[in-house]
């Protein structure tokens, strides 16, 4: 007998507006959804100061995009994660947080390359390696409104 695969529930958008979601060893909350080259796609977002160490640090604004239907919801822990096939709960690593800046601009996490990108006002963007094409466009940028 074969296992049961596990459900692919889309979260709705009031699912992903009273969560957060982790990324990176940091929450993200959710701000909106569009639609993509038909596919609808979630923006969460957050700021954080650019590093405690300077005397004035500059704010960073930080968006994840992805598609809707990869985020899962942690329900034993409270919280919304990443999941390419959209039903698997990831496992949750600790690692240390690294500044925005010091990071590498593609990695890997939670089995999925991603790629970010600087965008307009000094954000940052961080989206899927195989869908930074178009979601790391300015057009994407403008339906989101953060263009």
């Amino acid at each position: 007998m074969y296992p049961t695969p596990p459900s692919r529930r889309v979260l709705s958008v009031s699912d992903l507006e009273i969560n957060v979601l982790e990324f990176r060893q940091r929450s993200f909350q959710f701000q909106r959804a569009v639609a993509v080259n038909g596919r609808d796609v979630a923006l969460f977002s957050r700021t954080e100061t650019e590093t405690e160490s300077k005397f004035r640090p500059k704010l960073l604004h930080l968006h994840l995009l992805l598609p809707q239907e990869w985020v899962v919801y942690d329900e034993p822990n409270d919280i919304l994660l990443v999941s390419r096939d959209g039903a698997t709960i990831p496992v949750r690593l600790s690692e240390q947080v690294v500044e925005v800046g010091s990071e590498p601009p593609e990695f890997e996490e939670q089995g999925i390359a991603w790629k970010r990108a600087g965008g307009p006002s000094g954000a940052y963007f961080y989206a899927p390696a195989e869908l930074a094409q178009d979601l790391l466009a300015p057009a994407t940028y403008a339906a989101l409104g953060v263009g």
